[in-house]
């Protein structure tokens, strides 16, 4: 009976392990279509967005923490910006390096761009409000420190906040710089393969998990209204996302609003991201898990049920790999031979296929804002034995982490990996 009931759990461990990242894919796919069938298909102008009457003036913040090397680039490109009447607030959020000089000089030749600097680092939510306090506009565009926007991006994010007062935030399109190496070249596959498709089919089938914290415009009142950024969360952008929505607010994304950024190029960089990732992914769901006795926010309810499926999909592909270990290493034979979950198997075609698919689609919705992209192709084949280990691996550590995490303690930031620069 017990033989019985252990076999009975593992085949239905196996069938949630192997089916749900396929059911997620395909629906992925379908929603991604959808969104470029309803809003993207009609864009006849790749960059160059429709003229505005009514281009009411927006605030770019920008916190810097650490940046002497790529705050002058950034502001420059921030400073170009195609749009009539814009500001710049770069806050200097208590960087130990030589960020403090070069604002200082922009901003003594630049009459649009002000300077903020904060005594001591206190991370980057609270970078972001003391920036939004300082704004004069209603519209704040908030990009990184070392994020290059392209000069049309104010447009096509304004058009949102201008067709309708319900939009509080709208998101863009980061893309990669730095493809020197095989981990840059996979990561400008994953960005549209993975975060582009997924925010394009959550835009077609209701609401956004997160806004990328890279690039993400919002209306001044409503983050005031939900009480701006939370100084305790790992990942603002998420944080943010999920205050906002609650409150009832939209949230949007913008594919034509490009932003060129820099991504880690080291395996010890790119775990750094991810496990700060998955543990801010980890907060918002502890912090939200209690919109599901919220029916008025039943709009929220699928986003909730795909965090927390995704969270036991990473912990099954743990126990099974601990299954097949203990059952390789046992002489006793009490579960049904099996190969390891991470190897993969004849059953495992479905799932490559289903994956070489993603990609083709993703960079062909994506190839119109970032030319060439098709070349990565090739590269995608590392993602699933590289990227899915890494995101795996960090969920699984995350959670215990942000579990035992003092409550209220300050999420401040340090210098991230931006890649090798030539």
């Amino acid at each position: 009976m017990l033989v019985t009931l252990l076999k009975t759990l593992w085949h239905g461990l196996l069938g949630f392990v192997y089916y749900y990242p396929l059911f997620m894919s395909y629906l992925w796919m379908l929603g991604a279509t959808l969104f470029y069938w309803r809003y993207e298909r009609n864009e006849n102008l790749y960059y160059q967005p429709t003229v505005l009457l009514n281009t009411p003036p927006v605030s770019i913040l920008i916190p810097c923490y650490n940046e002497g090397d790529n705050a002058e680039e950034t502001l420059s490109h921030a400073l170009a910006m195609n749009y009539p009447d814009y500001e710049v607030i770069a806050i200097n959020d208590g960087s130990k390096d030589n960020t403090a000089e070069v604002l200082d000089r922009m901003a003594s030749l630049y009459p649009r761009l002000r300077v903020v600097h904060l005594a001591q680092n206190q991370g980057k939510a609270m970078a972001l409000q003391a920036g939004s306090l300082l704004a004069k506009h209603e519209i704040l565009l908030c990009i990184d420190g070392d994020a290059l926007l392209d000069k049309h991006a104010a447009h096509w994010m304004v058009r949102h906040f201008v067709e309708d007062p319900e939009v509080a935030a709208v998101t863009g399109n980061p893309r990669i710089r730095n493809r020197s190496t095989l981990l840059g070249r996979v990561q400008v596959g994953e960005f549209s393969s993975i975060v582009g498709m997924i925010k394009r089919a959550q835009r077609s089938f209701g609401r956004l998990f997160t806004v990328s914290g890279v690039i993400t415009a919002f209306r001044k009142s409503a983050v005031h209204q939900v009480g701006y950024w939370s100084a305790d969360m790992l990942t603002e952008d998420i944080d943010i996302t999920w205050k906002l929505q609650r409150d009832g607010w939209d949230v949007r994304f913008e594919p034509h609003a490009l932003v060129w950024i820099l991504m880690p190029e080291t395996i010890s960089g790119l775990w750094k991201q991810r496990l700060r990732w998955a543990m801010g992914g980890a907060q918002v769901l502890l912090k939200n898990l209690n919109v599901i006795r919220h029916p008025s926010q039943n709009h929220l309810w699928p986003l909730m049920l795909e965090l927390c499926l995704s969270l036991v999909w990473s912990y099954a592909m743990l126990l099974m790999l601990i299954i097949w270990l203990v059952g390789s290493l046992s002489p006793i034979k009490f579960l049904p031979a099996v190969g390891s979950p991470i190897i993969p198997q004849s059953s495992g075609v479905l799932l490559g296929a289903t994956c070489l698919m993603q990609f083709a689609i993703s960079k062909w919705l994506d190839s119109r804002y970032d030319k060439g992209l098709g070349r990565n192709y090739y590269w995608m084949i590392w993602y699933p034995l590289v990227f899915w280990l890494i995101n795996i691996s960090s969920t699984i550590v995350a959670f215990p982490k942000v579990l035992f995490r003092h409550e209220g303690k300050r999420a401040r930031w340090v210098s991230p990996d931006r890649g090798i620069r030539p």
